[in-house]
């Protein structure tokens, strides 16, 4: 064993795809008696290199020492191994992944004399990895879809109080008060409406819904954005920097799907911050770009910025430079899509150490949005002049607000537990105007809609439908096929006196 082949077995030797090695192993040094053009080829060896040079036991050939010193155990202890997977370094530095089947016998030196065939594996490896990365997007989507689930479902019931609490806020802000009661009104009502903000934006991030394409306010998505992220930027020592500049024209999109790609970048400026050094800054920036007829919005930070040779492989699917569970690999491959759906195109700038800046280039519609604050009614006007409205609400708190509030703006308003409730009232008197839940026990708003459209088909054209979110539902699906007004949990009064104004005519 161990003598080099003859030249017919050498041809033969030659001729297998599969790399053959013939060689002793002592200790840290080994010695190749044979190695075919395979073998050279796997390593990164010329063909005609001489077989004494290609050394693929040699110990500055593994990677992990510890393997190499593994697989001779075994070969010492049983004289043969099978498929054993090892990772080698080419000569130029480069990874392969081998399985390697050996057979060995004592040698005279006390080394072993060794017979190996080696499979380059680093095909199938990578597809195996890959399985098993798409098996752990499967069970991480599963798990995102029960959160989501449970985000929505806490969401509706944050709702309800919150709508109450804006509304009562509300009515109170506009009574005469001494000036510290005012002060702690005011207090309420901000803050109810930033929770209500909160809750507008978990919904967003836990329904699916196929994508909606309007005219959107970039500015207002980062800032968006980033009022998700407050809380953990501070735990972070992160601070953010808004550099957003003011009118930029508006473009065509899916407002959700922008605000993932944003998120996606932020969180990914934070976490290379954190990791780095413990703290650090974050900045969006925007600007109008008229001659790309786009606008344009860059995350920047000053982390460690992205290394030279990850660069060109950032936005290829499943590649990370995070450690095992920490990341996909596939948030920047998402963020690259949309943008591209958008027709827009996302680039990456960094220098080692300096950090590293991503900017969005979208295309605008050419038109000037308007910028206007919205307005803030200083009292309630008598809007409602003895019109008769029946209130249709199970949250018993938030009923009596409404109509509260309607009876300051001038309506008879009247309430009703529930729709089966609402039809008792509506058989004994006559109604000019319906505000009605969407989701109630006995009887439901469309339940109740259809009875209503059967009976009075002029009241049913005057139903204002709230609810806490029907995107992607079968409410979502009956408010367009009914054509009926309806406003979000928690609304302001002044939206509900503009819906009931344009539903009275």
């Amino acid at each position: 064993m161990g003598a080099p082949p003859d030249d017919a077995f050498r041809r033969l030797f030659d001729a297998i795809r599969h790399g053959l090695y013939i060689g002793r192993i002592s200790g840290d040094t080994t010695a190749t008696t044979a190695a075919n053009g395979a073998l050279k080829l796997m390593f990164g060896f010329a063909p005609d290199a001489s077989d004494e040079i290609v050394r693929p036991f040699e110990g500055d050939r593994f990677l992990d020492p510890l393997a190499r010193a593994a697989w001779i155990a075994r070969l010492e202890r049983d004289r043969q191994v099978e498929d054993f997977l090892l990772r080698f370094r080419r000569v130029d530095g480069t990874p392969v992944w081998v399985e390697v089947t050996a057979q060995a016998e004592p040698a005279g030196d006390g080394g072993l004399a060794v017979h190996a065939l080696l499979r380059d594996v680093g095909e199938r490896k990578r597809l195996d990895d890959q399985a098993r990365e798409l098996q752990q997007q499967l069970l991480q989507a599963e798990k995102l879809a029960a959160l989501g689930q449970t985000i929505s479902g806490v969401a509706h019931e944050l709702n309800n109080p919150l709508a109450t609490i804006l509304t009562t806020a509300e009515r109170l802000s506009r009574q005469d008060v001494d000036p510290a009661t005012r002060r702690g009104v005011e207090t309420v009502l901000s803050e109810a409406e930033r929770a209500a903000k909160i809750v507008r934006q978990l919904l967003a991030f836990a329904r699916k819904r196929h994508s909606t394409r309007t005219m959107v306010d970039l500015n207002l998505v980062a800032r968006d954005t980033l009022a998700l992220r407050l809380h953990e930027q501070r735990l972070a020592n992160i601070t953010v920097i808004d550099a957003l500049a003011a009118g930029l024209p508006p473009i065509f999109g899916d407002a959700h799907q922008l605000q993932q790609v944003v998120l996606n970048l932020v969180i990914n400026a934070e976490q290379a911050m954190r990791s780095s050094h413990g703290h650090g800054t974050l900045i969006l920036r925007s600007w109008q770009a008229p001659a790309q007829d786009a606008v344009v919005l860059e995350v920047s930070d000053d982390g460690p910025g992205v290394p030279d040779e990850v660069m060109p492989r950032i936005f290829d699917p499943f590649f990370t430079t995070k450690s095992s569970g920490q990341g996909t690999g596939l948030g920047l491959t998402v963020a690259y899509a949309i943008v591209q759906e958008h027709g827009g195109r996302i680039e990456a700038d960094s220098t080692p150490g300096c950090g590293a800046a991503f900017r969005l280039w979208l295309p605008t519609t050419g038109a000037v949005q308007a910028t206007s604050p919205a307005p803030r009614a200083t009292g309630f006007e008598d809007v409602g002049g003895g019109a008769a409205v029946l209130v249709v609400e199970d949250e018993a708190p938030l009923a009596a607000a409404v109509a509260d509030a309607l009876r300051d703006a001038g309506f008879d308003a009247v309430t009703a537990n529930d729709g089966a409730d609402a039809l008792d009232r509506v058989a004994e008197r006559t109604f000019d105007l319906v505000v009605c839940d969407l989701r109630m026990p006995r009887m439901d708003g469309p339940a109740f809609y259809r009875a209503i459209a059967a009976r009075s088909p002029a009241l049913a054209r005057r139903v204002i439908f709230v609810t806490g979110d029907v995107a992607g539902t079968e409410a979502e699906r009956f408010l367009e096929e009914s054509g009926c007004r309806w406003l979000t949990k928690p609304f302001r009064l002044a939206d509900l006196l503009r819906t009931a104004r344009e539903a009275l005519g």
